[in-house]
């Protein structure tokens, strides 16, 4: 199934009603999709609980938008691999957002006949189709611990090339110990 692009989705969205319950007939959604996201930290624990990175640099929202849970993954996955490669083991990488809402579509007909075949919108809740983090402005999505200032210019780099993968417009801040 191909993805729709995050401009499909309203800039400011708004919660929907999205009964989850324990009791099946209860709730209005049958079936949540499972999160893409594998690990939410990343690197050297142990290091970063004891307070042995001086740098952590965090990664902002300056808007209130929607962002879905592959793309969340996606820059995870590019952190982590890069970060492996130009700094080595002595990082650290916290995702700090989680896709509760989920998304729904209402598939509709096209082409000969289809007006004779559906409904429009009645009783349109949809399947779901995805799961997304509501983000607020000024809300932290990740957070990278480094020691040296080599590595702070290359996850500065590494920042600046993982904006494209994201929907809202972010914004780093260093903490410096």
């Amino acid at each position: 199934m191909a993805l729709r692009k995050s401009s499909a989705y309203s800039k400011r969205p708004a919660r929907p009603y999205t009964r989850k319950s324990k009791k099946r007939t209860k709730s209005y959604i049958k079936a949540v999709p499972n999160s893409r996201i594998v690990k939410f930290k990343m690197g050297d624990l142990k290091g970063f609980a004891a307070g042995e990175y001086p740098i952590q640099i965090k990664v902002i929202s300056q808007e209130n938008c929607q962002v879905r849970d592959n793309s969340i993954e996606a820059v995870r996955q590019f952190f982590n691999r890069f970060l492996q490669t130009k700094v080595g083991k002595e990082f650290y990488l916290e995702v700090k957002i989680y896709p509760h809402h989920i998304l729904r579509e209402n598939k509709m007909l096209t082409g000969a006949g289809a007006d004779r075949m559906q409904t429009g919108m009645s009783r349109a809740f949809g399947k779901t189709i995805g799961r997304a983090a509501l983000v607020k402005k000024g809300q932290v999505l990740y957070i990278l611990g480094v020691k040296t200032p080599k590595g702070e210019t290359e996850a500065r780099k590494l920042i600046r090339s993982a904006k494209a993968r994201l929907t809202c417009k972010t914004s780093t801040e260093t903490i410096k110990a």
